[in-house]
Order: structure tokens, then sequence, then C-alpha cells
């Protein structure tokens, strides 16, 4: 049974996505620990983020960074947070958040209901800032992949 970042990807489940290419994709957090918290995910179904192929973690590494130098125009946070849990879904993702303190990296804050067109507004902040920096594989739907 594909996990639910899968049905994501594919476009079986509504999201709010940044980011697609040929070994991952992005998306914000339904639950964000504050705005524009995105997940950076491989498309292989990778239970643990040690298990991932090497060359894989280097491109989710390197998407994580321009999306949070996106994140950085968009929402002017003192830093960008990155953590790897791996407890809410068994498919790797790597949480990529902009943060003004420490205090914004515990997942005790982390929202349960959310307004969708906030979300979508800062998914577009987001992309419209990826978009500058010239990227290609900014993605406004993953229906269409």
């Amino acid at each position: 049974m594909p996990t639910v970042f899968t049905s994501i990807i594919k476009g079986d489940l509504p999201s709010h996505p940044i980011w697609r290419d040929d070994e991952c994709a992005a998306f914000l957090s339904i639950n964000p620990i504050t705005d524009g918290h995105c997940l950076v995910v491989p498309i292989q179904e990778v239970d643990h983020w040690i298990d991932v192929p090497l060359s894989t973690t280097g491109r989710l590494l390197e998407v994580a960074s321009l999306i949070g130098r996106s994140q950085m125009e968009a929402f002017q946070p003192n830093r960008i947070g990155q953590m790897i849990a791996g407890f809410e879904v068994a498919h790797t993702h790597l949480h990529v958040l902009p943060i003004w303190g420490m205090n914004d990296l515990d997942f005790g804050k982390a929202k349960t209901k959310v307004d969708h067109a906030e979300l979508e507004k800062n998914a577009e902040l987001i992309r419209l800032s990826l978009k500058r920096f010239g990227l290609k594989e900014v993605v406004k739907s993953f229906s269409n992949q």
C-alpha cells in the first residue's frame, strides 16, 4: 500500500506542492510548526533516511537548501531549520521550516487545524521565490505529473 506521501505526489490527495523532479518532491506540511513549513520527500518510498541512496540524499539536501533560500526571502526568519524525525509517516521526509528560535523546532507546536487558503498563499510565496531563482522544477499541482 502506498504511503500518504506517495499518494500526494501522484496527485491522488490534495496538497500544496512546491517542487517535483525525478528524485524528489516538496509540499507544505498540513501540520505546520511555522508558516511555510515544507516537507522534502524522495519519490522512492524509503522508511528510514539512512537507507536512502546517497545520491538521492544529496538531491534531497540540495532541494531543501533551495527551498530554504526561498523561505528566507519569503518569510524573513532568523534561520531556516531542518529536521528528519521519521515517526509520522513511514516515508523519509525532511522538514524545512522558517524559524525565529529553537522553540520553533518543537513538533508539539504543530498546528492541527489549518486554513488551506493560507497554506496556498504561503506555497505561492515560496514558488514565486524559486521561480525568481530561475528554477524550472517548481510546480503548482502534482496532478499533471
